[in-house]
């Protein structure tokens, strides 16, 4: 979460494609009926619906068409699968830890409700607002639950350090092989034992914009960084001044974090997934050549007076403009395009139209070099077991098929996955559907906000600081080696 690691406020951005509500809710068994959201409002919302979800027993197979990456799912096996590898379970119980609530835990609730009825095991779910924190104690304490939905890789470390944490089963891993870009799997393996499967994602690789405003002027979707450059001269020339950039990074506590967002981006479009990698372990330091580069390639965006802030004030005002609010001179017609993850649909006022030909819509952030596919910064959960009774493996198995992607996103409206036997047809909403593509694309290169995968006292801590100190003036070099500085000897 460029997140996000430290944004409370944004629930560890578990929202629109995938996100996450911060109200509280009770522990009640998988059978609940509670609706869930359904409309095709921002995918965030957490109102609900007339439309009872859908959760389908198993009929449906997953061979239609969907995104341009998705692969044959198991609606025909699963439940065989299970019942052959895990007999006997009928009548237990297995007990789930979340920071997912209200609505969207609802969603999530009635999404596996077809697992009691092949299984007969009763799914408890226990969502709180202060999961983050209370999963590690109840770990540390030798009382966790069966199993807890993790939103970060470095938090899986810590509760794997715990010495509590099992291993995934192998049925399990040969899901995660099939169904994900491996990317993901290695945000689930520690000191090389893979341990927890992904389940829902988010998409941070987006540039929100007012489609109606760009159909107005003629202008078109950029599809390369290049592309992007042109059309953000193109409108800063044009006499009307409207800008083409609007941004925001304040966030309390944890302003400064939208920056490393863009940052990280630029990394993997200009350096490439492996020096991403390198990065976030500091074997390339912030100081090097690639992240140096990187630092003056968002500057010449975010530091070009003529770019931004549009609708807001000077380059040094999106130090004190709050993350939140950024987009709004696009809604006003004073601003053409802001980058932000796909979370930020819940922040747009009035309620307006999110779809390629609405009020708001989003595109995908352009790639710089082709030699690094489509680069993808992502964010999600991941299932993370503290027992290997067979009741508890044969929900971690369920949860990896493609049966459940299909299902979660049929149930809660702001739910998907990177599961690639995720339909488009069973995704709800223009956005979500643009996530799943992207997703899904045979091009796209997965890596996990980097910030989040750092040391606190780096990804949380001197990053966020000293960019905010950089967009208000501090030069490129002296903010690199003061981010260097920050990252712990051992």
């Amino acid at each position: 979460m460029a997140t996000i690691a430290g944004i409370s406020a944004l629930a560890l951005i578990m929202t629109a494609c995938g996100g996450s509500s911060n109200e509280a809710t009770t522990t009640t068994p998988a059978g609940s009926t509670a609706a869930s959201a359904t409309t095709e409002a921002p995918a965030s919302s957490s109102g609900g619906s007339s439309e009872a979800p859908t959760s389908s027993g198993g009929s449906e197979t997953s061979t239609s068409s969907g995104g341009s990456g998705t692969v044959p799912g198991d609606d025909d096996t699963w439940c065989d699968t299970i019942k052959s590898n895990w007999a006997d379970i009928s009548g237990k119980s297995v007990s789930v830890y979340t920071s997912i609530v209200a609505a969207e835990a609802e969603g999530l609730k009635n999404s596996w409700t077809d697992f009691t009825d092949c299984t007969g095991v009763t799914v408890n779910y226990n969502g709180d607002k202060n999961f983050e924190q209370q999963v590690v104690v109840q770990a540390q304490s030798g009382n966790p639950s069966d199993i807890a939905f993790v939103p970060q890789p470095g938090l899986l470390k810590t509760l794997v350090d715990t010495g509590t944490v099992v291993a995934a089963p192998q049925q399990v891993q040969d899901n995660v092989d099939k169904y994900w870009d491996p990317g993901w799997k290695t945000y689930g393996t520690i000191n090389d034992t893979f341990y927890a499967a992904p389940l829902g994602a988010n998409v941070k690789s987006l540039v929100w914009y007012s489609p109606k405003m760009f159909e107005a002027k003629g202008y078109t979707i950029p599809q390369t960084w290049d592309e992007m450059v042109a059309l953000s001269d193109k409108i800063a020339a044009d006499p009307d001044g409207v800008k083409p950039w609007c941004a925001g990074i304040e966030s309390g506590n944890a302003t400064g974090w939208t920056a490393t967002d863009w940052l990280e981006e630029v990394v993997m479009r200009q350096a490439g997934p492996d020096v991403y990698d390198q990065w976030v372990s500091h074997e390339v330091k912030f100081s090097d050549a690639p992240i140096a580069t990187a630092l003056a390639t968002v500057g010449s965006i975010w530091k070009n007076e003529k770019y931004v802030n549009a609708g807001i004030g000077d380059v040094s005002s999106i130090a004190t403009q709050g993350f939140d609010t950024a987009g709004a001179p696009i809604q006003a017609g004073q601003c053409y395009m802001m980058q932000q993850a796909n979370f930020y649909a819940s922040n747009w006022t009035g309620n307006p139209t999110i779809s390629e030909d609405g009020d708001i819509f989003a595109f995908y952030l352009p790639t710089i070099d082709p030699q690094f596919g489509k680069p993808v910064e992502v964010g999600g959960e991941f299932t993370t077991a503290f027992s290997d009774r067979p009741e508890v493996q044969a929900f971690q198995f369920y949860l990896s098929t493609a049966h459940w992607a299909n299902n979660q996103s049929k149930s809660a409206n702001s739910r998907i996955s990177a599961n690639k036997g995720l339909l488009i047809d069973n995704v709800q909403g223009d956005l979500n559907k643009l996530c799943v593509g992207i997703l899904q694309d045979t091009e796209a290169i997965s890596r996990f906000d980097a910030s989040d995968l750092m040391p606190a006292a780096v990804g949380s801590g001197a990053e966020w600081q000293q960019l905010t100190a950089w967009i208000t003036g501090q030069d490129d070099a002296t903010t690199l080696a003061a981010i260097d500085a920050a990252w712990p000897a051992s």
